[in-house]
C-alpha cells in the first residue's frame, strides 16, 4: 500500500473515531519495534490503533499478521513507558473499505 493510500485510510479512521467519542491523542508514533498509526481515547482508556484499508473486510483484516501486532504491542509499551502513563489500554484495528469503516476492539484476545 502505498503512503498516501494509508494516509487516507488514516484521515478517514481519525473521522470514524471522532464521530464515535474518540479524541486523537496522536499519529504515527514510531519506535525501533514498529509504528502505531492512531493512539486515540475513550472513555479514560487508551487505544493503540492498527489501521487497514482494502477492497473488503477480509483483504483488509488479514493483514495484521502475528508479527504486525506483535511488533504493536511493543510499540505500545514503548508509549506508555516514555510519556509515564499508567492508564487502561487496548489494541484495536479500524477496517476501512469503500462502503465501511469498522473498529475491531481488543485485537489481542
Amino acid at each position: 500500500m502505498s503512503r498516501a493510500k494509508g494516509n487516507l485510510a488514516e484521515d478517514k479512521a481519525c473521522e470514524f473515531l471522532f464521530e464515535n467519542g474518540f479524541a486523537v491523542v496522536e499519529r504515527n508514533f514510531y519506535s525501533r519495534f514498529g509504528e502505531i498509526d492512531i493512539i486515540a481515547i475513550k472513555d479514560e482508556v487508551l487505544h493503540f490503533i492498527e489501521v487497514k484499508s482494502g477492497l473488503n473486510y477480509e483483504s483488509a483484516i488479514q493483514n495484521i499478521t502475528p508479527k504486525k501486532l506483535s511488533r504493536l504491542i511493543k510499540t505500545g509499551y514503548v508509549y506508555m513507558k516514555k510519556n509515564k502513563l499508567d492508564v487502561d489500554f487496548v489494541y484495536d484495528a479500524i477496517t476501512v473499505t469503500p462502503r465501511k469503516t469498522e473498529i475491531i476492539e481488543n485485537i489481542t484476545i
